[in-house]
This record gives C-alpha cells, sequence and structure tokens, in this order.
C-alpha cells in the first residue's frame, strides 16, 4: 500500500531550483505536522523542513533562506521549493510525518547539484 510519493527531483547546477512535491494519503496527511527529509551518501537521514497544519514552518540552519516548504490540505500534497541550490544539497529527499514513522517512508526523490 503506497502512502507517500515522492517527486520532481534531477540533476541541477549550483544556484539552480528544484521543486519537491509529496503526495501523501489522507490518513497521513491528517498528521498534524509533515516534513521533509534528506539522506547524503554516507550520512544519517535529516530534518530539513517541518510545516503542521496549519503553515507554521521550521527550517533546519543549513536550508534556512533557500528552501521554502508549503502544503495544500485540500491535495494532501507538501512541496519543497528549493533556491540556490549548494552541492552539500546532494541527497536523496524524503518527505514524512514529524516525528517520522518508519512505515511511511516513501522512495524518496534524487537531488543532485554539480557544478
Amino acid at each position: 500500500q503506497v502512502q507517500v510519493v515522492e517527486s520532481g527531483g534531477g540533476s541541477v547546477q549550483p544556484g539552480g531550483s528544484l521543486r519537491l512535491s509529496c503526495a501523501a494519503s489522507r490518513t497521513i496527511f491528517s498528521i498534524n505536522t509533515m516534513g521533509w527529509y534528506r539522506q547524503a551518501a554516507g550520512k544519517q537521514r535529516e530534518l530539513v523542513a517541518t510545516i503542521t497544519r496549519g503553515g507554521s514552518t521550521i527550517y533546519a540552519d543549513s536550508v534556512k533562506g533557500r528552501f521554502t516548504i508549503s502544503r495544500d490540505n485540500a491535495k494532501n500534497l507538501v512541496v519543497l521549493q528549493m533556491n540556490s541550490l549548494k552541492s552539500e544539497d546532494t541527497a536523496a529527499y524524503y518527505c514524512n510525518v514529524v516525528p517520522y514513522k518508519l512505515n511511511y517512508w516513501g522512495q524518496g526523490t534524487q537531488v543532485t547539484v554539480f557544478s
């Protein structure tokens, strides 16, 4: 049973932009807070942005001012707009609830920033 589907990743040069989307089942989306996580090769998965059902947001220091998280409650959709991308943003990106639940992980979407 697929509950979360991420899309929108790709390869861009430093300074470029990408827009990631996460379509979640209503069961997941009904939980208050959603988040985008990322995992770079050889590193632990980290939480980069969260958004409550009411629209309050929190960002990791590493992405603050460059990434914007938003959600459409009617469509069960969470979006991560990523601007001014850096090589250190290269990672697989996932969405999940906050705190995450193991059985909600999707396949993720790969973001590669190369020069």
